[in-house]
């Protein structure tokens, strides 16, 4: 395999080695320390995606792939055909969690449908649930979390003002 960025639950890796089971990263102690990517084991379900490619057509949010934190599932309510899962996120990432805007869970882009001060929920549709590793998710699960794009770019522009 080519050197190649890919997403590993949100996280951005230069994939070292690999074959089409499995690739090698290197992880810098930053990347440990702030994503779930410590706990991976041989044999942990990830959610793989490649990295862009200029002219590559861009079909939903707009993410980075640069996780800004962790956040807890706190509870999941399956419901008919889809799954609500609300999150809790630490206080200096949820301002910049709004209603319909989105967020990216372990890799997964999302349209966030309710915000508290704490929490925000998004719903998870049936093709999402059974393609990634949401449709296993279970309250108490520590996820990668990165914030809107657009929202953390408005903000540093509000700081500096």
């Amino acid at each position: 395999m080519a050197v190649a960025g890919v997403g590993a639950e949100e996280v951005v890796e230069t994939a070292a080695a690999g074959n089409r089971t499995a690739i090698s990263v290197d992880a810098a102690s930053e990347t440990l320390r702030m994503t779930t990517a410590g706990a991976w084991k041989q044999g942990t379900r990830l959610n793989l995606e490649r990295a862009l490619k200029v002219g590559d057509e861009l079909g939903g949010h707009i993410v980075a792939g640069h996780v800004d934190g962790t956040a807890e599932l706190v509870s999941r309510e399956d419901l008919t055909d889809m799954a609500r899962l609300t999150l809790r996120a630490p206080r200096e990432l949820m301002r910049f969690v709004a209603t319909k805007g989105s967020v990216a869970l372990d890799g997964v882009s999302l349209t966030v449908n309710e915000v508290t001060a704490d929490t925000f929920s998004v719903l998870i549709i049936p093709h999402t649930l059974s393609v990634t590793t949401l449709g296993a998710a279970k309250t108490g699960d520590q996820m990668n979390l990165e914030i809107d794009l657009m929202a953390r770019y408005a903000a540093r522009l509000m700081e500096t003002k």
